[in-house]
């Protein structure tokens, strides 16, 4: 018996509304996300839901939480805890507080409990990480030890360590998984390691006061913030070698601190601390595009999934700008908790 005309368009009707649900699904609305905070003072985790840009939860999580990254799941968020004091550049170090190791760590916040379940050993004084590929190591920055160390997930155990320069702290994983290189900060260089075999292929020198690491997509090339040269050395991947500088403005002035790449690897972009901006750099032309003033001490910077948004996480005012990249301009600042640090950006 065939349908009566009713019936068959309340089906087509039915399909119609399922398809635009699941074509919403797949395109992504751009405010299903939220954007995790770890702030270093407070020692906690500021939670903000991207749809509202409000505060949604504070998670305690240890002392000095700084570095954060996902899981490749995106179930688990890892970041980095330290019972080392707070200090900045040149304090003499006789005259602080000794520090706690038994607070030191790397903290597993279960983003589906909105809590954290674990705390996993890392050696002393962790600053920051990045996991291989596969998810299943860590590979920390032991600041005061000048090491690497990498870190079994699943037995929460330091597997084997790698002496790097003095005080480390950027290490990124390129993207084809095969090398990790680690900045550190007084010696001016970065260690490349091989993942595989965790020794390391070379010693690069590159600008004063290394921050952090960007790959190209292809793992071909690298960007490294010069905090003290107020620039960004360009290392050739391959090779292992620095091979042009991008000054981007007065030294002692511009601090560049984090970088980060677009999806595509076409934009890189580069907080300045207390420089207060925001660079914008063509990876095809090595050129700055476009700078802009978009907090204060902008530090851990990140963007949304659809990549249309940046978000930096602003030290001494305690909060988060929101920054629309097409239009190069800060829309909000969200307050969060006392000196946010890290800054990283998760679907729902």
């Amino acid at each position: 018996m065939s349908k009566s005309k009713p019936q068959w368009l309340a089906v087509f009707v039915l399909i119609f509304l399922c398809a635009i649900a699941s074509l919403s699904q797949k395109t992504g609305d751009s405010s299903h996300f939220r954007i995790y905070v770890t702030n270093e003072k407070s020692g906690d985790l500021s939670v903000i839901d991207a749809s509202t840009l409000q505060v949604i939860a504070t998670v305690p999580l240890g002392k000095r939480p700084r570095g954060i990254h996902a899981s490749p799941d995106h179930h688990f968020l890892y970041m980095t805890l330290s019972g080392s004091p707070l200090a900045g550049p040149g304090v003499d170090e006789s005259k602080l507080p000794p520090p706690d190791k038994t607070a030191d760590g790397i903290g597993v916040f279960d983003v589906q409990q909105n809590k954290l379940v674990r705390t996993i050993q890392c050696g002393s004084d962790p600053e920051n990480f990045d996991l291989t590929k596969d998810g299943r190591t860590i590979i920390v920055s032991n600041e005061d030890d000048a090491k690497a160390s990498f870190v079994d997930i699943a037995s929460g155990k330091v597997t084997k360590t790698v002496p790097v320069g003095e005080e480390p702290e950027g290490v990124k994983v390129s993207p084809n998984g095969k090398f990790v290189y680690v900045t550190s900060e007084n010696t001016g260089t970065i260690s490349a390691i091989d993942v595989a075999s965790a020794t390391l292929i070379k010693t690069i020198k590159v600008g004063r006061r290394p921050r952090s690491v960007a790959f190209l997509p292809d793992s071909s090339r690298a960007y490294v913030s010069a905090e003290n040269d107020a620039a960004v050395t360009v290392v050739d991947a391959v090779k292992h070698e620095a091979v042009q500088t991008i000054l981007l403005g007065e030294r002692g002035v511009i601090k560049p601190m984090s970088v980060l790449l677009s999806p595509d690897g076409a934009t890189l972009y580069v907080s300045t601390g207390r420089g207060h901006k925001l660079f914008v750099i063509d990876t095809a032309s090595n050129k700055i595009t476009a700078s802009l003033e978009i907090g204060e001490r902008p530090w851990g910077i990140t963007l949304s999934p659809d990549a249309k948004t940046l978000f930096s996480a602003n030290g001494p005012s305690n909060d988060v700008s929101v920054v629309n990249l097409g239009s190069l301009a800060v829309t909000k600042k969200v307050k969060v908790g006392d000196g946010p640090w890290g800054v990283v950006a998760l679907p729902n």
